[in-house]
């Protein structure tokens, strides 16, 4: 399983690689089932001016369009970031049994770093999770960007500091 679990963590990094192309922060995910992509996504928050469209939800979507129903059973969810509150609720409303993420999320993170929806009783689902897979190179990934976009805001702030 590990081979298949880097395979699909590779192609969530992709997804990833094309969000930050547009300007977005590189998130990426990718739903597979039975050894095949039903639905891809990646960050589009800024260029949709819509909060929803986390990587983890536009892939949910197309998987659910893909297969034509609302449940994704079978299926396993690979991630490049732990996810957020929004859509860990959507994993388990979608009964998505098995979640693949690379790195966490300290900040937001709903699988651990913050809270752990992936296995609350209270939930009529819960999600066999696999955390780690690729998490050095996803990680330095999205610090590499964040490292780029405050650069890149420094730069613009001494540019306007100085033509005052």
């Amino acid at each position: 399983m590990k081979n298949a679990d880097e395979f699909f963590m590779r192609q969530a990094m992709d997804e990833a690689l094309a969000a930050e192309a547009i300007g977005e922060v590189p998130v990426g995910a990718v739903l597979a089932k039975d050894g095949h992509i039903i639905g891809r996504g990646h960050n589009r928050r800024e260029t949709s001016n819509d909060p929803t469209t986390h990587a983890e939800m536009i892939a949910i979507r197309q998987a659910a369009a893909h297969i034509g129903h609302w449940r994704l059973l079978d299926c396993t969810l690979y991630v490049t970031l732990e996810p957020c509150v929004m859509c860990m609720g959507a994993i388990i409303l979608a009964r998505i049994p098995r979640l693949v993420f690379g790195c966490r999320d300290p900040r937001v993170g709903a699988v651990g770093s913050i809270y752990d929806f992936s296995q609350d009783p209270r939930f009529n689902h819960r999600v066999e999770v696999t955390e780690g897979i690729l998490a050095e190179e996803c990680s330095n990934h999205l610090s590499a960007f964040f490292q780029k976009l405050r650069a890149q805001k420094k730069a613009e702030k001494g540019k306007d500091s100085s033509s005052q």
